[in-house]
């Protein structure tokens, strides 16, 4: 039953239509009535859903009426999270993951997320769900912004709205740290052991990112509490990889038409997957090796390769690709000199990069290569573009620090700042209107429009650059990208770059 098929064929996705699936679609072979949630997972996305649920998916399949079954948390009253909640709730929790690459598309359902809550609806279910004695790890994929942290100095932002709510309002928390430190408290009183945090969003050191965050926010709140925080809660690193593109109408109607399956808000992503994890916890974990996750006392020099080379590449392809007027990753690697910019980009942070046991960093780089290219992975660009203040810090600027002080070429380094700043002005090179869907939207465009060629204002911001505004050399070359992006547009731009090397 595959090719295409009528849209009135469909069976609609649920625990009891799992038997009259197609064939060709793989389904969960475990009772998933004998899992308990060992694991709440906040931010319940895309991501989420291909990666850290289909490894435990996997697991389920070795080791049955397993203990570390998912309770999604959908943390938001945003228009994401509700859909996902009608869709996941509507579906027994059961959802769709296609691969998809060149040699054709895969399908399973994926049953590894048994229960999921709506935190805007019920607060204190989500902090109950914590406070359990079976939840012995929670797990988080809230994206970079969400872990409120001042990219300048590395402090906590305090005074940010949500946080300033959940200290004043500890029992109707809205953010992750006020749901985490009221559930970590109920645990406290009641004598039961805490549990593992596990962030699994593209953060180097994501692990003591959230104990430094987290641990500040309880002192605010409860210095008692913070301490016995700080003394047993393991807070582990991890690296996570799999392109995964936004859920549009056109995958919904693809999951029908080829697998005849109804499902509201199926997931699609590459074949490619990789999951390394500190082996770091206080309360248990699963038998994770036994599906392919690698178990590691230092995750550093792996994050620090995938956020430096994936995602720093990611930034570029977004914004010269936008610039340039394409829509999709796989359409930007088709041009060759947007193809050979991206290569560029990442020979140019290598000498940053530490050795990674059991990796040869030339063949990650072909494969990563290989990876954007792939034309049924859709990947939009607007979804690269978003939160550049809370990204580019992260994964841009740590390789040119580093460059900076190794000497050596900036040039492509340089040309992803400049294509943001030119991005920011809120039109391509052919002058048709950009969307800018960032926290600091507001003032980055400002900026970028009164600056213009000029890369000042925008440097100028402590918040994201930090003193690199210090350095005459890193402003000069971003001053002549910016210019030449402004004159000549992104693809001239590039060809004048590459004749510098």
């Amino acid at each position: 039953m595959n090719g295409n098929i009528d849209a009135g064929l469909t069976i609609k996705l649920n625990q009891a239509s799992l038997s009259r699936l197609p064939s060709n679609v793989r389904v969960p072979k475990y009772d998933r009535s004998q899992i308990a949630n060992g694991i709440v997972h906040i931010g319940v996305g895309g991501f989420h859903r291909s990666h850290q649920a289909f490894y435990l998916d996997e697991y389920f399949h070795q080791h049955p009426g397993s203990e570390w079954g998912i309770c999604g948390v959908g943390l938001l009253d945003i228009d994401f999270d509700r859909r996902m909640r009608d869709a996941l709730l509507s579906q027994d929790c059961l959802y769709t993951l296609v691969e998809r690459s060149k040699e054709g598309d895969r399908a399973r359902i994926i049953g590894a997320i048994t229960r999921y809550l709506f935190a805007p609806n019920n607060r204190q279910a989500v902090i109950e769900a914590m406070a359990t004695p079976e939840c012995r790890i929670v797990t988080l994929t809230t994206t970079e912004s969400g872990y409120y942290y001042i990219e300048g100095s590395g402090e906590f932002d305090a005074n940010h709205p949500t946080i300033q709510h959940d200290l004043q309002h500890p029992d109707e928390p809205i953010g992750t740290y006020g749901y985490l430190t009221a559930a970590l408290e109920k645990r406290r009183k009641n004598g039961l052991a805490p549990f593992t945090i596990l962030s699994c969003d593209n953060l180097q050191g994501n692990g003591n990112m959230v104990r430094k965050m987290l641990t500040t926010f309880a002192e605010m709140r409860e210095p008692n509490l913070a301490s016995w925080i700080a003394q047993n809660v393991a807070f582990p690193n991890c690296m996570v990889d799999r392109i995964t593109p936004l859920t549009t109408p056109a995958e919904i109607e693809m999951v029908a038409e080829q697998f005849g399956i109804d499902d509201a808000f199926p997931c699609v992503a590459e074949p490619y997957i990789q999951w390394v994890i500190e082996d770091t916890f206080c309360a248990g974990r699963p038998n994770w090796e036994s599906v392919g996750v690698q178990m590691t006392n230092n995750v550093h020099p792996y994050e620090m390769m995938k956020i430096r080379l994936l995602n720093a590449s990611h930034m570029l392809i977004g914004y010269l690709g936008s610039l340039a007027g394409y829509t999709y990753v796989y359409e930007v690697m088709a041009d060759p000199l947007l193809r050979q910019a991206v290569a560029n980009l990442m020979d140019e942070i290598t000498p940053t990069l530490q050795p990674v046991p059991g990796i040869d960093l030339d063949d990650y780089k072909k494969t990563l290569i290989e990876r954007f290219s792939n034309p049924k992975i859709r990947d939009q660009l607007p979804r690269l573009c978003l939160n550049g203040s809370a990204k580019i810090p992260k994964f841009v600027l740590g390789s040119l620090r580093d460059k900076l002080q190794l000497g050596g070429a900036i040039d492509y380094l340089s040309l992803t700042i400049a294509a943001w700043f030119r991005y920011l002005n809120g039109y391509d090179d052919q002058n048709r209107p950009i969307s800018i869907d960032d926290p600091l939207a507001d003032i980055l465009t400002q900026k970028a429009r009164s600056g213009k060629t000029d890369p000042a204002p925008l440097l100028s911001m402590v918040e994201i650059f930090g003193d690199l505004i210090q350095s005459p050399r890193f402003v000069e070359t971003v001053a002549h990208q910016l210019s030449s992006l402004y004159q000549f547009g992104a693809k001239e731009t590039l060809i004048r770059t590459s004749q510098l090397q």
